[in-house]
């Protein structure tokens, strides 16, 4: 391989480690999404700062760069 294609592969591999920190509301709506589709009838999705989250296993998701994360409940 000559060192221009060593040069484009390595910058695509390396472009997707350092892509932007998903926004909250969008990863909450993809969330949401994946929810209703497994037919969930009733359930809460809230986006809390990481020092607000008391129980691990009820996190679904981080965003904002990690500072945020949301919480899933199944209510019912």
């Amino acid at each position: 391989m000559n060192r221009w294609t060593v040069a484009v592969l390595l910058s695509v591999l390396g472009s997707t480690a350092w892509a932007a920190p998903k926004p909250c509301e969008e990863l909450k709506q993809e969330i949401e999404v994946k929810i209703q589709a497994a037919g969930v009838p009733s359930y809460t999705l809230e986006i809390v700062a990481n020092d607000e989250v008391q129980d691990q296993s009820m996190v679904v998701g981080s965003c904002d760069g990690g500072s945020k994360k949301i919480i899933y409940q199944k209510n019912g």
